[in-house]
């Protein structure tokens, strides 16, 4: 969605498909980097552990990492994995972004019912939230939001050189 290509990455209606790490070199600029899921993987224990670890250590290691988009299907109620994941990723420093999935799927009440469920749970520990992006992949919405975002962000790294 982000790079106007539905064949660049491959999607799957089952969780947890994703296995690597993946990267895509964008506009000759700059890397957008798919990881595999962290959560609903229909996969045995040690799969999991093993993604749990990639992705850790990634999170960790890539001194490259400017922001991470922590995808969540807008469809869902908070899920205390996702939860987990986003309280780790503020304990350990690593910056990052909620951007809620499918948002052609609800109606906008429910979406919004949805949204605000998230944030009164995050706030039960944060002080503030995160930016936080609304998305379908299927509408293009949310598109224009996100890439300014990582505009933004790319500008200040790039004047910060």
């Amino acid at each position: 969605m982000l790079c106007r290509d539905p064949h660049l990455a491959k999607t799957s209606q089952k969780p947890g498909k994703t296995l690597l790490i993946n990267h895509f070199l964008v506009d000759g600029k700059w890397h957008l980097v798919d990881l595999p899921g962290y959560g609903f993987a229909q996969t045995g224990q040690k799969q999991r552990e093993k993604l749990r670890w990639m992705i850790e250590r990634y999170c960790l290691a890539r001194q490259e990492l400017v922001s991470l988009f922590v995808l969540i299907d807008c469809r869902l109620e908070p899920q205390a994995i996702d939860l987990e994941f986003m309280n780790w990723l503020g304990e350990n420093e690593v910056p990052f972004a909620i951007v809620f999935t499918k948002i052609d799927k609800l109606g906008r009440v429910k979406l919004q019912e949805n949204i605000e469920r998230y944030k009164e749970k995050l706030l039960e520990t944060w002080e503030e939230l995160p930016p936080i992006f609304l998305t379908s992949a299927e509408k293009g919405d949310g598109r224009d939001e996100l890439t300014n975002y990582i505009e933004e962000i790319n500008n200040s790294l790039m004047n910060n050189e």
